[in-house]
């Protein structure tokens, strides 16, 4: 007994002051007793080892067999009634601590295992397990309780840290494990191939949207590697046709717009632009240079609290604004004239057109002003600005924004743009924004997706060409300076663009294509299905937006290079199918299209003689229905024709 209490005052001592007794014990055992004290270690490991393998239970009674032994040296390293031996012996748990004789591993991961249930062997403390249960070795786990205890509590910081950096590593992997099998899951996903459902199937019905977008993008997913990913019977039509019905209901477009814009894009392109379509395009203002310097400008309106940056490289006028805490069109800014609210893709025409100082410029369809206006800027309120609008009504938002800007040097007038040269002629420089269907600017104007329909792109196309005819003619071919004509629409259709110009070349031989001076943009369309255009007309720019984030647009810029117009004869001499435009009216809605024949039958002509209409009277007609339909549907009034 009195071994077992200096034994007791060793342990105390060694809570007490762990790191100086170590070293003490470390300073008096002797080189027998070390020795004695590692094979007392390496038969703990034995021991537990061969418990392990037997089920664990082996561990606990070895245990208890060897405490009742007389030396109980297995664990102790021989104890005595000595202060040196009972030194000894702590020095003997400080070295087993430190080593992997007491499993470290496991009491750690015990340790930190689960957070809501502890054990019966983690509550009876670390050297549980060695000592075996309370019942078996109670008086050895008396002894040395707290000496064990005090030795865990030094390092139990460490062995935490290390714990928790092998379950992070753990987790990291299990982490990287479940992407992988997430991508390969993908990867089988995207090489399945999609079965297109029949058309009386209940999927095919549902107007679920969210059911009609996962069919648009399986059939963009199957029409963009079709090779690969058809089914069987299913041609492309098939997954084309269901494409875009599907497209008509989630978008809300007319099946015949969808039709036309959707050819227009690559498969994926146009799911883009159709989603562009569904946002606001951002706010913008053009600097007004007759009053003010953008950098001013720009400060000003930052001081209101205004959240603006400038529109980009290609504009040294134009800012963009982001947020303002007062409206934009009310600003003593804006009411003293320094900007005016303008589309960003309205200045592209503008730019195209480059007005030089003391020139005479046409704007033929200028209403509200923003393009007028900013070419009198550019003119720096010099030459001259014939702004000219078909509609009367509409010459008054004009008018007042020329106040308003400090415009000097226009002239505002209301004509029929065809009408031009016979009004007055001879201009150095040619605008023509002309009347479209708006396909460009969806965003603004929601109503073009069910309000057009083929009759409205027939009309519509019959009358940009006649207006850029009358443009050319406008045009003095001899100006020093100018000479250009320059079209453009907020259209992305073919019918009213690339068309219409391939048109005016056929039409007009004295002018030719040039380059917009727009550095961004895509190039205009050279064939398009089974059309096939000039190919100079590569040189036009095209804008969408889901590209440039402005709303679509279409740039093209003549040189014209000769004052002498073709007769009648020699215009139709190269073409067999040459257009005659016929007005449309509400019982034909397709335009008349034919080739004036080189010769009449007899048939033919006597029966024209029999209906023997007057020809001014035919005439009269005709302008009559053709002023009633403009007025009707674009609020194009045509003057009455002046007689003689």
């Amino acid at each position: 007994m009195a071994g077992r209490a200096s034994s007791k005052a060793g342990a105390s001592k060694a809570k007490v002051t762990p790191d100086s007794s170590r070293n003490n014990n470390k300073r008096k055992v002797n080189p027998s007793k070390e020795a004695s004290s590692k094979k007392a270690k390496v038969s703990n490991s034995a021991s537990k080892s061969a418990g392990k393998a037997k089920g664990g239970k082996a561990t606990t009674k070895a245990s208890h067999d060897e405490s009742e032994d007389d030396d109980e040296s297995w664990a102790y390293g021989g104890i005595s009634g000595s202060e040196s031996e009972a030194e000894e012996m702590d020095d003997e748990f400080v070295s087993a601590e430190e080593g992997s004789d007491i499993e470290v591993g496991t009491l750690d991961d015990d340790f930190l295992g689960d957070e809501f249930a502890e054990s019966d062997e983690e509550a009876k403390g670390p050297g549980a397990a060695m000592f075996g249960s309370d019942e078996e070795g109670e008086e050895v786990a008396e002894e040395d309780e707290e000496d064990i205890f005090a030795s865990d509590s030094e390092d139990s910081d460490g062995d935490d840290m290390e714990t928790k950096s092998r379950k992070l590593d753990a987790a990291k992997q299990a982490e990287a494990d479940e992407a992988e099998a997430e991508l390969q899951t993908n990867i089988m996903l995207e090489s399945d191939k999609y079965v297109l459902p029949e058309d009386n199937h209940e999927i095919l019905q549902s107007t679920d949207l969210q059911v009609v977008q996962a069919r648009i993008q399986e059939i963009v997913r199957v029409l963009n590697n079709f090779r690969e990913m058809r089914e069987g019977s299913r041609s492309r039509n098939d997954y084309i046709s269901q494409l875009l019905k599907d497209l008509c209901l989630y978008y809300g477009y007319n099946e015949y717009l969808m039709e036309k814009l959707f050819y227009i894009f690559p498969v994926s392109e146009a799911i883009e632009f159709f989603e562009a379509n569904e946002v606001p395009r951002p706010v913008t203002i053009r600097t007004n240079t007759l009053k003010t310097r953008r950098r001013e400008l720009a400060q000003a309106l930052i001081n209101r609290g205004v959240n603006l940056d400038p529109i980009g490289k290609w504009s040294k006028v134009g800012l963009q604004i982001f947020d303002s805490p007062v409206p934009v069109g009310a600003t003593p800014e804006y009411l003293a004239g320094h900007y005016m609210l303008q589309a960003a893709s309205s200045f592209l025409p503008v730019m195209a057109l480059a007005p030089q100082e003391h020139e005479r410029v046409l704007d033929m369809a200028s209403s509200p002003g923003g393009k007028s206006t900013y070419i009198a800027a550019l003119l720096k309120n010099t030459g001259m600005v014939f702004a000219n609008d078909a509609n009367k009504d509409r010459t008054k938002s004009l008018v007042a924004n020329i106040h308003r800007l400090g415009v000097k040097n226009a002239v505002v007038c209301n004509y029929d743009g065809r009408e031009f040269p016979g009004v007055i002629g001879g201009f150095d420089r040619v605008l023509l924004d002309a009347p479209c269907s708006g396909t460009g600017v969806i965003s603004k104007d929601a109503s073009v997706k069910t309000n057009k329909s083929e009759q409205d792109f027939q009309m519509l196309s019959q009358l940009q060409k006649q207006l850029i005819l009358s443009a050319i003619d406008s045009v003095d071919a001899g100006s020093k300076t100018g000479g250009y004509i320059v079209y453009s629409t907020c259209s992305v259709t073919v019918d009213e663009n690339e068309d219409v110009v391939n048109y005016a070349l056929k039409k007009r031989p004295n002018v030719k294509l040039v380059s917009t001076g727009l550095d961004f943009g895509k190039e205009g369309f050279t064939r398009f299905r089974e059309k096939v255009f000039h190919p100079s007309i590569s040189l036009t720019r095209r804008y969408y937006p889901h590209m440039h984030n402005m709303d679509g647009f279409y740039v093209a810029k003549f040189k014209k290079i000769s004052n002498k117009i073709p007769t009648k004869n020699e215009d139709t001499a190269d073409l067999d199918e040459e257009e005659e435009f016929t007005p449309i009216t509400e019982q034909s809605p397709k335009r008349s299209r034919g080739g004036k024949k080189k010769a009449e039958s007899a048939t033919a002509t006597e029966e024209a003689e029999a209906v023997s209409f007057n020809a001014e009277e035919d005439e009269e007609l005709i302008r009559a229905s053709q002023a009633k339909l403009l007025q009707a549907q674009k609020g194009i009034k045509l003057r009455p024709k002046k007689t003689a």
